[in-house]
């Protein structure tokens, strides 16, 4: 068991999963979240086997199965017709295959629980409405301001996204780059709409320079709703700014009739939109006792909907580290070491795909051919990576 006091900055999925991991090896954690309280920030999330397999190792599964939605597949439909352009199998399927379920989870859902867990882990304590304004390495660990006070760790992991305070402690301040891509979140009563309207898959409808998702949340009390469309003049990145029903109404006007229907339906105090933004992968990531994880590192973009998978999967990996029994500066940068090609190779894809859900005119016809065929392939190769054996390789890491 490793005492380490570890802090972290940032408490959304990423953090939280890592202060439970890191404690169920026995450091002592303490996490600062800004933000006055844990809240029900967000709408939808879709959770792979390869982050599940994770959050259950961590005793969470009663409480995922409590609240999350199973879906039995995933299917491509054209926006106009309706065709069903490629299928791939979830449920059972994917269980059998690849030792987890696939979730459909509300983002509150998923946060309540996590934090649940870590207010009744001894080892953890979780500081809301603070923010770790900067920090330096010493000679004992690391030194932080948090809200002015001073405080100390032996590590630091900075999980606090995309904005990241402690990236740019390490790297310097660069702006993240505007993809383009506007995004529209919504949520539709199921009770709403008619029997047999929605399928219990996530489904994506391709069109030209847009895209619009749907699928259970809550055991199939709510539809959610993310629509993308290619928008420049509007760049507003913000999960709380109010979006324009009209204005939606108008993006996907045309749209096949069960897109519409759900637009009709949507609750409009749900309604959000913002802006996408991404960075390039990083080639390093952390220094020191210092490391970043999830979206501080690499953010990604939804189109493969693995972001936070992608933060669930440090969170294990770099307690694994950790445990391993090294110097903590080596760990970490094992820890990096094992994550920065798999992170960058979803970043890229995922970057990549907006591009291939917007494809217009002869381009389609490639595009669904090769769904066809390379959309169980690329599930299996997400699906198969096990954060939970990322073991370090003996022998000592040279770190900046």
């Amino acid at each position: 068991m490793k005492n380490f006091r570890v802090a972290i900055a940032g408490g959304g999925v990423g953090g939280l999963t890592a202060a439970l991991s890191l404690a169920r090896i026995g450091c002592e954690v303490t996490l600062y979240e800004q933000a006055p309280e844990f809240s029900e920030v967000g709408a939808g999330l879709q959770l792979a086997p390869n982050c599940t397999r994770v959050l259950h190792h961590l005793g969470l599964e009663e409480a995922l199965r409590g609240v999350a939605f199973l879906p039995q597949a995933t299917q491509f439909r054209d926006w106009r017709s309706g065709r069903v352009i490629a299928e791939t199998p979830l449920g059972e399927d994917v269980q059998k295959k690849h030792g987890g379920p696939y979730y459909h989870i509300h983002r509150g859902d998923l946060l309540r629980i996590l934090v649940e867990a870590a207010e009744s882990t001894k080892k953890i304590s979780l500081q809301t409405g603070v923010r770790v304004e900067h920090f330096c390495e010493t000679e004992a660990g690391v030194q932080l301001s948090v809200n002015g006070l001073d405080c100390e760790a032996d590590l630091l992991v900075g999980a606090d996204g995309i904005h990241s305070v402690v990236r740019a402690g390490l790297w310097g301040e660069r702006r993240p780059r505007f993809t383009g891509n506007v995004a529209w979140r919504a949520l539709v009563p199921a009770d709403c709409l008619p029997d047999g309207l929605i399928k219990p898959m996530s489904t994506v409808w391709w069109g030209p320079g847009k895209h619009f998702v749907n699928y259970y949340l809550r055991r199939g009390e709510l539809v959610n709703c993310v629509c993308v469309v290619e928008k420049e003049g509007w760049e507003v990145e913000s999960w709380t700014e109010r979006g324009d029903y009209d204005e939606l109404r108008a993006d996907f006007a045309g749209w096949h009739d069960d897109v519409q229907q759900l637009i009709e339906q949507v609750d409009r105090d749900s309604l959000f939109k913002w802006a996408l933004y991404d960075r390039a992968p990083l080639e390093a990531w952390g220094r020191g006792r210092v490391t970043l994880l999830g979206d501080a590192c690499h953010p990604t973009l939804p189109f493969m909907a693995q972001g936070a998978a992608m933060a669930i999967e440090d969170a294990a990996v770099l307690a694994s580290c950790l445990a391993a029994g090294h110097e903590i500066s080596a760990s970490l940068a094992r820890y990096e070491d094992l994550r920065r090609r798999r992170t960058a190779w979803i970043q890229n894809s995922s970057r990549r795909n907006a591009e291939v859900y917007h494809m217009s005119g002869i381009q389609t016809w490639f595009r669904n051919k090769v769904a066809r065929i390379a959309g169980q392939r690329t599930m299996d190769e997400l699906f198969s990576y096990n954060a939970l054996d990322a073991e370090p390789a003996s022998g000592t890491v040279n770190r900046l």
